[in-house]
């Protein structure tokens, strides 16, 4: 089985949903994570939170960074490796989501959902790449299930979703000749945060982002010889329409 206490993780939009609830996870296996938000109120907050959790063995830092701006992101990773000396594992998961009939979709709207779902995680993996060959590490995206169903409403998050799976796809051929380990997890219905939602008793039905936490978990202690590189994940039970 794999070790993971003592590795590194970096954890992109790590302040809340499903990005707090990874890093919850792999401390609890004594992994030292970095998240990264675009305040620093907001990423030491988080990382506040995570260090009271009372893991001994795992310390968290907050990363003011923008996965749009590729410095940004290059720095992020320069101060992990300040911090902690190495870099085993990198999940992009920072998104956000912009839903309008197209006529109505503004530049702006289109601009930023794709910036950040899709040129993010690329120039995420971009700046960890160096880390990731050496280690032999793990790069995971979180996708969506709207990356493979489209739907009215979706054009700038389905092609940024649809782009994603496809890139993490393409990414994993490219790397594990080299050792790294990539997958794309796309999940249906989460209780999160996203796009204004308040979670709550009645989305107990939706995924948890604990549930997501427990499946990169799931995808680190896999047997290396092993490589579920696409999941799709949904709630077991919807209610009934």
């Amino acid at each position: 089985m794999v070790k993971l206490q003592g590795q590194v993780a970096l954890i992109t939009g790590g302040t809340k949903g499903i990005g707090f609830g990874v890093a919850e996870a792999l401390m609890a296996q004594g992994v030292h994570v970095a998240i990264t938000g675009r305040t620093q109120e907001s990423v030491d907050e988080a990382a506040k939170k995570l260090n009271e959790s009372g893991n001994d063995f795992a310390t968290a830092i907050g990363l003011q960074a923008d996965v749009r701006d590729f410095e940004s992101m290059r720095n992020a990773v320069k101060l992990v490796l300040d911090n902690f000396k190495k870099l085993n594992i990198v999940i992009a998961n920072a998104g956000l989501g912009h839903f309008a009939p197209v006529h109505e979709l503004s530049l702006r709207q289109w601009n930023e959902t794709i910036d950040t779902n899709l040129t993010g995680a690329f120039y995420t993996l971009k700046a960890a790449i160096g880390q990731l060959v050496k280690n032999k590490g793990y790069y995971i995206t979180i996708s969506s299930l709207a990356g493979t169903n489209f739907f009215a409403n979706g054009s700038a998050y389905n092609a940024s979703k649809f782009g994603l799976t496809g890139f993490t796809q393409s990414v994993m051929l490219d790397l594990r000749e080299h050792g790294v380990k990539v997958s794309t997890i796309m999940p249906g219905s989460v209780s999160t945060h996203f796009n204004g939602n308040a979670p709550d008793d009645s989305g107990a039905w939706k995924i948890q982002i604990e549930d997501l936490g427990q499946m990169v978990v799931d995808l680190l202690r896999m047997h290396p010889r092993t490589l579920p590189s696409k999941i799709e994940v949904r709630p077991s039970q919807p209610p009934s329409k």
